[in-house]
C-alpha cells in the first residue's frame, strides 16, 4: 500500500527537531531507523501529518563511557550497539539481545532508541533496558527529564514520553566485576519477534547467587520484571537444580500473556518458566551459550 501523503521535516540539530515537532503537534511522527515506523506507514496504521526524520542530528548519537554508566544515542544503530567494545565490556547483556534482533539488514537501519522508544513488548531491548534499571534521556521544549525504565514503559506501544519529547539517550549503568549476562529467545525464525524472551543478569559469589536481575519479553503488555524469580533465587546455590527450578517456575507471576496465532498464554507462561531457568543457568555460566 501507499501511505497517507505527509510533510517531511529533517533538522540538522535536537534544538530544531524539538521545535519541529513542537510545531506539528500531537499529529507528528518521529522517524529513527524506520524499520517499524514505515511498515505502518505503508499499511496507514499510522498517518502523520507529519514526518521529523532524525537521521542529520548530531546529539543523538554516539557510545560514550560516563564514568559509572555508559550513554547509548538514540539513533546508534543496533549493528553500532553490537560491535561497540564499550558496550560488550560494561554491559555485554545490552549486545546480546541486540544481536538478537531481526537480521542483518535491519540491524544496520534500525536504531537502540527507536526500538525502545517504540515500546513493542515482543521486541528484545525493552526487557533488557528494565532489566539493568536503564534510564531514559528525553527532551522537549520546555526541559529536560530522566525516566527510570520501570516508569519508562506504560502500555502497549505506549511510553511516559509526552507528544512534544524525543528520546535523546539512554543510560546504561555497570553492574561491575562478577556479574554473568544471557539472553534466552524463542522465536519460530530467526528474523521473527520472540514468542518469550528473558534477560538475565547474574551476580555469584561464595558459590551462590548473590543478586540477579530478570526481566520478560513479550508477556504482558510491556515488559515485565520477574520479580518473584529474582527474590527466590538470591542466596541459591545455581548448582542445586531442584532449588533453582522451583524458584524459576514462579517467572510467569504477575504477567498477562498474549494469545495469538504464535501461542496461547499458557504456553508463554510454560516458556517463560524454563527460559528463565535456562537464561540463569547460562548467565552463571553454568551452561554454554
Amino acid at each position: 500500500m501507499i501511505p497517507a501523503a505527509f510533510d517531511y521535516a529533517r533538522p540538522s540539530s535536537l534544538g530544531d527537531a524539538v521545535e519541529a515537532l513542537t510545531d506539528a503537534g500531537e499529529d507528528a511522527k518521529v522517524l529513527a531507523g524506520g524499520q517499524s515506523l514505515l511498515p505502518l506507514l505503508r499499511l496507514r496504521l499510522a498517518y502523520p501529518t507529519v514526518l521529523i526524520d532524525l537521521g542529520r542530528v548530531p546529539e543523538l548519537q554516539g557510545i560514550a563511557d560516563e564514568g559509572d554508566h555508559i550513554r547509548i544515542g538514540a539513533m546508534a544503530t543496533h549493528d553500532d550497539v553490537v560491535r561497540s567494545p564499550l558496550v560488550n565490556a560494561a554491559c555485554p547483556l545490552i549486545a546480546l539481545a541486540t544481536a538478537t534482533v531481526a537480521d542483518p539488514a535491519v540491524r544496520h537501519r534500525g536504531t537502540f532508541g527507536g526500538a525502545l522508544a517504540h515500546a513493542d513488548p515482543a521486541g528484545d531491548l525493552p526487557a533488557v533496558a528494565l532489566a539493568l534499571d536503564c534510564v531514559f534521556l528525553t527532551r522537549s521544549a520546555s526541559e529536560g527529564r530522566e525516566i527510570p525504565a520501570a516508569e519508562f514503559f506504560v502500555d502497549y506501544l505506549e511510553t511516559a514520553m509526552d507528544p512534544g519529547e524525543i528520546l535523546v539517550a539512554v543510560k546504561v549503568p555497570k553492574l561491575g566485576a562478577g556479574w554473568g549476562y544471557h539472553y534466552e529467545k524463542f522465536h519460530r525464525t530467526a528474523q521473527s519477534w520472540a514468542t518469550v524472551g528473558v534477560a538475565a543478569a547474574v551476580h555469584r559469589d561464595d558459590g551462590t547467587i548473590q543478586d540477579v536481575k530478570v526481566a520478560l519479553t513479550n508477556m504482558g503488555s510491556t515488559p515485565v520484571r520477574a520479580g518473584a524469580v529474582e527474590t527466590a533465587v538470591r542466596g541459591l546455590d545455581p548448582h542445586d537444580a531442584t532449588s533453582l527450578a522451583a524458584a524459576c517456575d514462579q517467572a510467569d507471576q504477575g504477567t498477562s500473556p498474549p494469545a495469538d496465532l504464535h501461542a496461547q498464554p499458557d504456553y508463554r507462561r510454560h516458556l517463560a518458566r524454563v527460559l528463565t531457568r535456562r537464561a540463569i543457568r547460562r548467565a552463571a555460566d553454568l551452561e554454554p551459550g
